[in-house]
């Protein structure tokens, strides 16, 4: 069996690595078309359904809270398993499950079709996250993660575009069903890709003897970490606040500025499409700062997350017109730098049989406290009030995250330090 220091710490060849990295930036950016498509769509659903503000928030929250019940039962399954088999089989799952929305006939019907949608999407990121992390050398996984979480916002920006545009010329549920296919399309091809051996769950004790971990030593792996729960915690405050400009900015501008249904989806995805530079860009940057600053993939988004939260205050109480929107778009990519380095916080200071079940645990914060909870506050505040002062309270939580995520770098060399060393090996 060839090993992968063979290859330059690449698991499989460089060529073949990047076939299936290609593979997974695509099913990210579809799972997020497939996710996303239905805020562009709020107000035709209202109109036809007569829904409330906050039952629109409660179809994109329908997803994430189907995904904090899974994640963590999944993602045992990746580790202990296999990670190209599960990423195939969920990706099949939440493509026909976003298929089966467009053929319901009221709220209860929808909520449940994109619960289902949460279902399938369940196993995804922790899945490849922990493939990622296994197909490429520590020193270019920031800028690899970077470079697949860039698939978010593309397919959010798609999923936000192409909602608007289809509600508007054929009707609202012709977008579920297109946006459906060349997911499931991808998710086949995925179920033929290489893995790589499940990794045992050991360690080596005070007595340099080799131990398997008990149910007690997988917890205490992630307790003795503290870099790793700030990050937790710092992600779920920007994902608060990117869910909740994802879902709501298109309202926005519709009811602030005054414009169409269409415009207004296409130009709040164009913000959000900034991300394509800021998720690569900061992975690139991070990697580079990380040869001489260690901590460099926390104390980088740390600074990244402040800096965006004084963006976003200038841009929803300062300006207005076309000043505004360059604020925001510029937000837009400084907001994403942050995501690189944290992610890949969660894989590096964890032992590498648990790479997936440590992306799972973020996972679960994240959408508990940010994907989740975002929709259905912003359209409480926005039912209570209006939504200029729904965003108002953004900034303030990107304050929290950058605060977090600085902690968190205080500890990270030495919580580097604990880390089992294991060479993966092919299947």
């Amino acid at each position: 069996m060839k090993n992968p220091e063979d290859n330059n710490g690449y698991l499989f060849s460089r060529r073949y690595s990047n076939y299936v990295f290609i593979l997974l930036f695509l099913l990210y950016m579809f799972d997020y078309i497939d996710r996303m498509v239905v805020t562009s769509m709020f107000t035709s659903i209202e109109h036809d359904w007569g829904i409330s503000h906050t039952q629109s928030g409660l179809l994109v929250s329908a997803v994430y809270w189907a995904i904090v019940i899974l994640t963590f039962p999944v993602s045992i399954l990746v580790d202990r398993w296999s990670r190209t088999k599960t990423i195939g089989i969920m990706a099949i799952m939440w493509s026909l499950a976003t298929a089966l929305c467009a053929l319901t006939g009221n709220f209860v019907q929808l909520f449940m079709a994109r619960m289902l949608i949460g279902v399938g999407e369940a196993g995804y990121a922790p899945g490849g996250s922990a493939m990622i992390s296994g197909l490429y050398p520590i020193d270019k996984r920031s800028k690899m993660m970077g470079l697949w979480n860039a698939s978010i916002p593309l397919g959010t920006a798609i999923g936000v575009m192409l909602g608007g545009i289809i509600a508007v010329k054929f009707g609202w549920k012709h977008a579920f069903g297109l946006v459906a296919i060349p997911g499931f399309i991808v998710a086949i091809l995925f179920l033929f890709v290489k893995d790589y051996k499940t990794v045992d769950l050991s360690f080596v004790d005070k007595s340099n003897k080799k131990v398997r971990m008990e149910r007690k030593d997988i917890v205490r792996e992630f307790l003795n970490k503290p870099s790793v729960i700030f990050t937790y915690f710092g992600m779920a405050a920007v994902v608060f606040v990117t869910t909740s400009l994802i879902s709501w900015l298109s309202t926005y501008f519709q009811n602030v500025r005054d414009m169409p249904q269409d415009k207004a989806g296409t130009l709040a995805s164009a913000i959000m499409i900034m991300a394509l530079v800021g998720a690569p860009v900061g992975g690139y940057l991070t990697d580079r700062w990380r040869k001489t600053q260690e901590n460099a993939r926390l104390l980088f988004p740390a600074i990244t997350t402040f800096v965006s939260a004084i963006l976003l205050f200038m841009a929803l109480n300062l300006f207005k017109g076309t000043l505004q929107y360059i604020v925001l778009l510029i937000m837009g990519i400084c907001i994403f730098l942050f995501i690189s380095g944290a992610v890949s916080v969660t894989q590096d200071v964890i032992h590498p049989g648990l790479r997936a079940t440590s992306y799972a645990i973020a996972v679960v914060v994240q959408n508990l406290l940010g994907s989740s909870m975002a929709p259905i506050a912003m359209g409480k505040l926005y039912d209570l009030y209006n939504i200029q002062t729904a965003l108002s309270v953004l900034p303030f939580v990107l304050m929290l995250g950058a605060v977090l995520f600085y902690l968190g770098s205080r500890y990270y060399v030495k919580d580097m330090d604990k880390v089992v060393k294991v060479k993966l090996e092919v299947a």
